[in-house]
């Protein structure tokens, strides 16, 4: 890293973060970028498409096993697109088709995909005094009015052609962790109270970002107010180096001359409906149950994340 960010270095084992088998419980097919932000038509027919490749070719992309869900997950995330609750950051449109990886990789109508990830000096919703690493501001400095329980948080739910889409921003970073997305695919629930409930998690597993981009991405307000390491790709104890088969996003700049101006992000996410993998407990590696040892530390909130903020579809 340049910048604020090589001030410092990281020694430490790498673990592969899975939790046993190549396809155990689900995992991640990709889609290229034309193909997950094309409209509904289109989407249709390219997933009709893809379908019918697999078919021929007696295999679904299944790529990627389950990972553990980390230390900082929290039940009762609300149901909605945007996530952001006023955190400041660089956008980040993200788009996820869910795919039945037993069927042809037809799409997975009704799945819900809940994702979470940290603010731009890296604190959780639920852990804000969580020490992030290096050097950075109280996460109370943000000047945000966003609910501490909840920010950063939510469910969306697939539509016809298996499409969930959420307005975010750009995750910051925390020692000893790469920038990252956690996420998890639920089928069988029903929305209810403003959040999902029922059903089964099939996939638990995480998206990450290309080094380049995080890189300039970290150079910009309010980023540039935690200085310190930032772990890359390669030096992640998560990430098992298999690009987009191991949950690398599709990004494409909105503005190529103005990375401020935000990005697209976009995979997709090749799941086994009669599967089940929580990612609850510590087995795996880098994220478990409870944080590793070299992980941030702060104590979670009394009660879960309550659904009293604004839901939207």
């Amino acid at each position: 890293m340049t910048g604020n960010h090589k001030d410092t270095s990281i020694t430490r084992r790498r673990a592969l973060a899975v939790t046993g088998g190549t396809v155990a419980a689900g995992g991640l097919a990709v889609a290229g970028y034309q193909s997950a932000f094309a409209d509904d038509a289109t989407a249709t027919a390219q997933a009709t498409a893809t379908a019918s490749e697999s078919s021929s070719s007696s295999e679904c992309m299944i790529l990627m096993s389950s990972v553990t869900e980390g230390p900082y997950y929290l039940d009762g995330a609300l149901v909605r697109k945007d996530i952001t609750e006023g955190k400041s950051g660089v956008p980040l449109t993200l788009r996820l088709t869910v795919v039945d990886a037993t069927d042809g990789c037809t799409p997975v109508p009704g799945a819900a995909v809940e994702i979470w990830h940290c603010d731009a000096w890296g604190y959780y919703s639920g852990y804000t005094t969580a020490n992030p690493g290096g050097s950075a501001p109280a996460e109370s400095e943000d000047g945000s009015t966003a609910d501490d329980n909840t920010y950063l948080r939510g469910y969306q739910i697939a539509n016809a052609n298996g499409v969930v889409k959420f307005e975010t921003i750009f995750p910051g970073w925390y020692t000893p962790r790469t920038c990252h997305i956690h996420l998890k695919v639920h089928t069988g629930g029903e929305k209810e109270d403003g959040t999902y409930e029922g059903g089964k998690v099939n996939y638990t597993g995480q998206l990450f970002f290309a080094d380049d981009i995080a890189e300039e991405i970290f150079t910009l307000e309010p980023y540039a107010k935690h200085s310190g390491t930032y772990t890359e790709l390669a030096d992640d104890m998560v990430y098992d180096g298999g690009g987009a088969s191991s949950g690398l996003l599709t990004l494409k700049a909105v503005h190529k001359s103005d990375p401020s101006k935000g990005y697209k992000g976009s995979l997709t996410l090749g799941v086994d409906p009669d599967a089940e993998n929580t990612g609850a407990g510590s087995g795996g590696g880098g994220e478990g149950g409870t944080p590793p040892s070299d992980a941030p530390t702060g104590t979670p909130p009394s009660d879960s994340a309550s659904p009293s903020a604004s839901a939207s579809s």
